[in-house]
């Protein structure tokens, strides 16, 4: 299950799978107008920085260029969006068929993946850049050979996300991950991605981590989607374990003990499930990972374009969708994260990234929001 394909659908997916070198996720609390305006905030990237930091500013013309960051919707597109919600609202999916679409979720995974495989999705390179820890945790790998930003040197360690506690907060982290992992000089570094889908983000951390202390569970609730990972030419049993596995079951995967998890990847998956299922979801996470270790979450956010766009019968219920395919997808808010993660977890990040995309030749603006958060088990779990 791997939820982020309404982007392709929208034909703002190149934006997504660029190569980043900066974070555009902004934390809720470092949004201010100026920023927003294109100012020198002193949260900004790196001028060098060539994605996440173009920012519109009051005199430039929106249509110079594909994509602007951290850009607010402006009145015309918050007007549309009300008038889509309130549509959705009037005309949402049958009473007759809500039962369906949500006691059949896998099944319409299966579907997808049976009809798309390994080809509909791109590589998340990207990672790298906004999820660094799950490379920090060892010198060991080809991007640190090759140049690529590494926060352990301090070059183009520039995360807009970071404030200067969060920072604090990230370099603790990383310490608290090496020291949980390297216990001895054999011990495993474990990495779980829940919602793996075809391997987009397995396949890449496998093939630029060569440490031999990395292992990757790779789990789905389609069983197509684990048996397209089993069949990848870099599947490797000794150093990865694909797995069907429901992120909501009261049961954890099979084989894996709990609290043995160092980082958790949640990447378009919690949108997939039904609110009933968030908070056993939450509970399963927490038991899998170690004290001390990290949830990287990433999905939709409220009232971006993959939401206003849904037509009639689409709503199952409040910013709950059923997309073309039959599967499900939500939209939430950043006080929404922190109402569901935080009674478990320490928030390190919740961050918003918005996204104007344009469409110069038709001048289009398409406003994408995405959120993105990092939660940690606490060490004293008492």
């Amino acid at each position: 299950m791997d939820g982020n394909h309404n982007s392709s659908t929208l034909g703002t997916g190149r934006a997504e799978s660029l190569k980043k070198q900066a974070s555009s996720a902004v934390e809720i609390s470092q949004i201010t107008g100026a920023q927003l305006a294109g100012s020198n905030d002193p949260g900004a990237p790196d001028v060098h920085s060539k994605f996440g930091s173009r920012l519109l500013s009051a005199e430039q013309d929106v249509f110079e260029h594909n994509a602007w960051d951290h850009v607010e919707p402006d009145d015309e597109y918050l007007q549309y969006a009300e008038q889509q919600i309130r549509m959705h609202h009037e005309h949402p999916v049958p009473t007759e068929k809500q039962e369906f679409y949500n006691n059949t979720p896998a099944a319409f995974w299966n579907s997808f993946y049976n009809n798309n495989q390994s080809k509909f999705f791109k590589d998340r390179h990207w990672l790298r850049i906004e999820f660094a820890e799950l490379f920090e945790w060892t010198t060991d790998r080809k991007s640190a050979s090759e140049g690529h930003t590494d926060a352990s040197t301090g070059k183009e360690d520039v995360q807009l996300a970071d404030s200067s506690d969060i920072a604090v907060s990230k370099s603790r982290g990383i310490a608290v991950a090496s020291a949980l992992s390297s216990e001895t000089s054999d011990a495993k570094f474990r990495i779980m991605e829940v919602g793996c889908g075809a391997g987009n983000a397995v396949f890449p951390l496998l093939a630029d981590v060569s440490d031999p202390r990395l292992f990757v569970y790779a789990c789905d609730y389609s069983k197509v989607a684990v048996d397209v990972v089993k069949s990848g030419e870099a599947y490797d049993e000794n150093r990865c374990a694909a797995l069907v596995w429901d992120l909501s079951s009261t049961e954890l995967p099979p084989n894996v003990q709990s609290g043995s998890i160092d980082i958790m990847l949640m990447v378009f998956v919690f949108s997939a499930l039904h609110p009933s299922q968030w908070s056993q979801a939450v509970e399963n996470a927490y038991r899998l990972l170690k004290p001390g270790g990290l949830l990287l979450f990433r999905d939709y956010g409220r009232n971006d374009l993959a939401q206003v766009r849904f037509k009639k019968s689409r709503l199952l219920e409040d910013n709950l969708y059923i997309r073309g395919d039959g599967t499900r997808v939500y939209f939430f808010t950043n006080d929404e994260l922190a109402d569901i993660f935080g009674t478990k977890f320490e928030i390190e990040q919740n961050a918003i990234d918005r996204r104007l995309i344009v469409n110069r030749k038709r001048e289009l603006k398409m406003y994408r929001v995405w959120l993105q958060a990092k939660f940690r088990k606490p060490i004293n779990t008492d």
